[in-house]
Formats: C-alpha cells, structure tokens, sequence
C-alpha cells in the first residue's frame, strides 16, 4: 500500500489544480470555493478513514483495536463490502451530481 502522507498530498495538489480551472473556466469565487469543498470532502471520506479498523466486524467497532490486528487485518486483501459501497456511491454520486449542476448549469 502506498504511503498514505503521499497519497494525501498528491490528491491535494490535484485538487487545487481542478480548483484552478474551473476558476478560469467560470470565472466565479463561488464555484472554486464549491469545488474546493466539494473536493476536501471525498478525499477525507476515502483517504482519511483508518480503514483496518473498520474493516473489522461491526460489533468490534466498540472495541479498541490491538497490534497483533493491525498487522493481520494489513496481510489480507482488499474487500469488497456491499453496504459500504452502495452508501458511498449514493453520497458521493449525489454530490457529485449537485456540484456539477452547480458549477455547469448557473
């Protein structure tokens, strides 16, 4: 798995250059600043999360997480779970459609 500092960075600077050109391609504040929002909210609902904690069961979310699961849980593969997939294609997919009203349609 990457680095996560890494990652984080470059999705930033990536996000800072969308930022840019849709400020040179409406020439609105608010548009950038929607963007901007828009964009520092997916990327800390996928990066930030810690990811081996909730990829643990759910009744074990009350629970602190020990060492020894922490390096188990890293050993395994990516999973895929349903319900989590579904919740965040529903939120994000609808924020996405809102921003893209907002910023090509006004």
């Amino acid at each position: 798995m990457p680095n996560n500092e890494a990652v984080l960075r470059v999705s930033l600077i990536c996000l800072g250059a969308i930022v840019l050109l849709i400020g040179l391609y409406t020439y609105s504040l608010k548009k950038m600043f929607a963007t901007y929002a828009f964009g520092l909210f997916a990327i800390a609902g996928i990066l930030l999360p810690d990811w081996d904690f909730f990829d643990r069961d759910f009744s074990e979310w009350v629970r602190p997480m020990s060492t020894a699961d922490s390096e188990q849980s890293r050993s395994k593969r990516f999973r895929v779970y349903p319900i989590r997939l579904t919740m965040y294609t529903t939120i994000y997919g609808f924020g996405l459609y809102k921003w893209w009203m907002f910023v090509f349609n006004s």
